[in-house]
C-alpha cells in the first residue's frame, strides 16, 4: 500500500492535539490530524465531559435556586424540571463549540484533517481506516498521541449483562431517574449525584474507600459529604459491589458493607469509578511505544515517550486528567519544538475544581501530604459563613483551608469549599507560583464585598 508522508501526525484532537495542529502548520510543517469521529472533534472535554456536564450543573443550580427562592423574598410557582429541555440545551452548547473547533481545524489543516481510526503498523507508519471505510498508510517524522480516555468499567458480576450508565450516556437521558445509584465517590460521581438530586431523583452513592474524595483531607471530604447529605443524598462507604442484577424495572445490587451483605434497588445505575486510556486500538507495540500497567503511555517530564520523535499529550500519558493540563502539555511541546525554549512538567502547579454547589477547589499539597513530606506547617481555617459576600448571596456553606510553610511563609496548598471557589483558587495559585509569602493575601487590599476577600480573612487566621 502506498504511503503519504507528513512531517507531523497527531492522533486525537483533544485540547492538546487541536491546539498543537495549527501551531505546527504555522511553523511550516506538513501536518495531519486523525480524529476517530466528527462527534468527538475538540475532544472529550467539549463533547462528553467538562462542557456538557457544567452546562447541566448550571441547570441544576437554577432548579435549586428556584426551589429555595422564598429565602430571598421571591415567590415562584411550583418547580418543574424538563430533563429533555435540559439535555437539548446541553446539546446546543456542545454543538456550537464542536462546530467552532471543526472550523478552526479545517481552516488550519484542510483535507489533512482525517476522520477515522489510526493504528501503528511500523515505527513511523500508521494505518488509518476512514469513516467511509477506506484504508491508507501515513508516515511521518514525528507523532503526537492525544487519544484521551474513556469510562473505566469495573469487573463486577452481572454488570455488563444488566446494563448501566456512564458519564456519557447519562447525559442523554430525557426522563428523570426515580432512584439513581452512583457507583463511585470521586469528582464525576459526586457532580452527577448532586445534579440529579436537584433535578428531583433519589440518589445513593456507593464508595469503596472510607471517605469520599479519597485524595482530600478528611475534614474537607467530610464537609462535602455533610453538604450533600443535607441535599438528601445517601452514602454507602467502605462498600464493595458483589453482583448486579436486573429485576423487572429495577437494578438490584448486592453490596458488602463491613461484615454484612445488603441489597439495594434503584431505577438506574451510574458507573463513575475513573477513566481508562484509549491505547488498546493504537497497536503501540508495532512502534515499540511503552505503556504502564494500566495502559497509559509512559512519558518523561518533556512528554517524550521511549521512542524518539513520539510524544504523548493529555489524559493518555497518565498525568492529571484535566483539560487545563492538556493545554499545558501543548505549551510544553510548542516551547520545546517550535519556540526554541525549554519547558517541562517539573514542579507544575495544577489546580482542580469539583463543580458541586458550593464548589470545591484545590491547589498544591493537602495537610496530610505536607506532613508526610516533613514540612513544619501552620494551618488556617475559615468558615465560609464569615465572608460578607457569602452572607449577601445566601451562600454561606463551606470552609476555606490553607497550608503554610512555617519556615518560609509560603503557601504549600489550599482547599476552598465555598461559592465561586473555582475562581478564587486562581488568586492563591498565582501567589504560590510567584513564591510570595502568604502575607500578600492576608495584607493585600482586596475588593469588598467579594468572595476573594475571604482570602484576607483566611490568612489573617495565621
Amino acid at each position: 500500500m502506498d504511503s503519504e508522508y507528513y512531517d507531523d501526525i497527531i492522533i486525537g484532537g483533544g485540547k492538546a492535539g487541536k491546539t498543537l495542529a495549527p501551531a505546527l502548520v504555522a511553523d511550516g510543517r506538513k501536518t495531519a490530524l486523525v480524529e476517530r469521529s466528527l462527534t468527538m472533534i475538540g475532544g472529550t472535554c467539549i463533547n462528553v465531559a467538562c462542557i456538557p456536564t457544567k452546562t447541566m450543573v448550571a441547570s441544576a443550580h437554577v432548579a435549586n435556586t428556584v426551589r429555595n427562592s422564598a429565602t430571598y423574598g421571591v415567590k415562584t410557582d411550583a418547580l418543574t424540571v424538563n430533563l429533555a429541555a435540559v439535555i437539548q440545551r446541553k446539546r446546543t452548547v456542545v454543538q456550537s463549540m464542536r462546530d467552532m473547533n471543526l472550523h478552526n481545524l479545517e481552516t488550519a489543516l484542510g483535507h489533512n484533517l482525517i476522520i477515522g481510526t489510526g493504528q501503528f503498523v511500523a515505527p513511523k507508519t500508521i494505518e488509518v481506516t476512514t469513516v467511509e471505510g477506506k484504508t491508507q498508510h501515513l508516515t511521518a517524522e514525528r507523532f503526537f498521541i492525544n487519544t484521551g480516555t474513556r469510562p473505566s468499567i469495573p469487573s463486577v458480576s452481572g454488570l455488563k449483562e444488566t446494563g448501566f450508565l456512564t458519564n456519557e450516556s447519562i447525559m442523554e437521558l430525557e426522563h428523570l431517574p426515580e432512584h439513581l445509584i452512583v457507583l463511585g465517590s470521586g469528582y464525576i460521581g459526586l457532580e452527577f449525584a448532586q445534579m440529579f438530586r436537584r433535578f428531583g431523583s433519589r440518589i445513593t452513592v456507593i464508595g469503596q474507600s472510607e471517605q469520599i474524595l479519597s485524595n482530600q483531607d478528611s475534614d474537607i471530604a467530610n464537609a462535602v459529604q455533610t453538604l450533600l447529605e443535607r441535599d438528601g443524598i445517601k452514602f454507602l462507604l467502605k462498600a464493595k459491589v458483589l453482583r448486579v442484577n436486573r429485576t423487572g424495572h429495577a437494578t438490584e445490587l448486592q453490596i458488602q458493607v463491613a461484615d454484612r451483605t445488603i441489597t439495594l434497588q434503584g431505577s438506574h445505575l451510574l458507573v463513575a469509578v475513573g477513566r481508562a486510556p484509549n491505547t488498546e486500538d493504537l497497536n503501540l507495540a508495532a512502534a515499540g511505544i511503552a505503556t504502564d500497567e494500566r495502559g497509559f503511555v509512559v512519558v518523561n517530564d518533556r512528554l517524550e515517550t521511549n521512542v524518539p520523535n513520539v510524544w504523548a499529550l493529555g489524559d493518555i500519558n497518565g498525568g492529571p486528567q484535566y483539560t487545563h493540563v492538556s493545554l499545558d502539555d501543548y505549551r510544553i511541546v510548542k516551547a520545546n519544538l517550535i519556540d526554541g525554549s525549554s519547558r517541562s512538567t517539573r514542579d507544575r502547579l495544577v489546580p482542580s475544581c469539583l463543580f458541586i454547589d458550593p464548589e470545591l477547589a484545590h491547589v498544591g499539597l493537602t495537610e496530610a501530604e505536607a506532613r508526610q513530606q516533613g514540612y513544619a506547617i501552620r494551618v488556617a481555617r475559615l468558615d465560609a459563613s464569615a465572608i460578607p459576600r457569602a452572607k449577601t448571596l445566601g451562600q454561606t456553606d463551606g470552609i476555606m483551608k490553607a497550608i503554610v510553610d512555617t519556615k518560609t511563609g509560603r503557601i504549600l496548598g489550599c482547599s476552598l469549599l465555598c461559592h465561586e471557589a473555582g475562581e478564587v483558587i486562581s488568586t492563591v495559585q498565582i501567589v504560590m507560583q510567584a513564591q510570595m509569602p502568604y502575607t500578600v493575601l492576608s495584607d493585600g487590599v482586596l475588593t469588598h464585598p467579594t468572595m476573594t476577600e475571604g482570602l484576607n480573612m483566611l490568612f489573617l487566621r495565621l
